[in-house]
């Protein structure tokens, strides 16, 4: 009986000593980041594998609010751990998009069509201008980088409205729709 009770006190001990190291190095990583300022209250970061808008910093855990809208805590020892991504510490952030061609459309011509439209997206920056360039081909034809630039607030409207600019661009042109050329040769027997 007596071991037993020994053996209950030495695990509760353990477990104790284990959940003051878990908040201590909560305690010291939040002492880093008010400290070392990674992020600030109201930037779109990734950190701890979460993204989106920081809304507290604590001294054991910090607050993000997801773009769907959930509130998510996170250790600090988690996020102090793990990669930290900062969106809004530079002026402005790249869209990236891809563009498919039919093997018939001209590339110069579709890559002219969308800076023009591109550029008169709200929220665009004009410098840097936006990329429009051949990133790739496969067997339905070219594609396209489609990268205008924006600063972080506008990144979702920026990002679907040359979605928009995309397709209203090439209706507009009458381009074909990019089919597969994959010919398969029939074996003779």
């Amino acid at each position: 009986v007596a071991s037993s009770f020994a053996a209950l006190i030495a695990a509760a001990g353990v477990a104790s000593g284990a959940a003051w190291a878990g908040l201590l190095a909560n305690f010291a990583a939040g002492a880093f980041l008010i400290v070392l300022r990674p992020f600030k209250v109201g930037d779109y970061v990734k950190a701890g594998g979460v993204e989106g808008t920081v809304t507290e910093i604590g001294l054991f855990a910090s607050t993000i609010l997801t773009p769907d809208n959930v509130a998510t805590f996170i250790g600090n020892n988690k996020i102090f751990g793990d990669t930290i991504q900062n969106y809004s510490s530079s002026p402005y952030r790249r869209v990236d998009r891809l563009a498919q061609l039919a093997h018939s459309v001209d590339p110069t011509d579709a890559i002219a069509r969308l800076k023009t439209a591109l550029a008169a997206i709200p929220n665009v920056e004009q410098t840097p201008a936006p990329d429009v360039e051949i990133i790739d081909f496969n067997e339905r034809g070219p594609v396209l980088a489609v990268r205008p630039y924006t600063h972080t607030r506008h990144y979702w409207q920026v990002y679907f409205d040359t979605n928009r600019a995309i397709s209203a661009t090439f209706g507009a042109a009458g381009y074909p729709v990019p089919e597969s050329h994959v010919h398969m040769r029939q074996k003779s027997a």
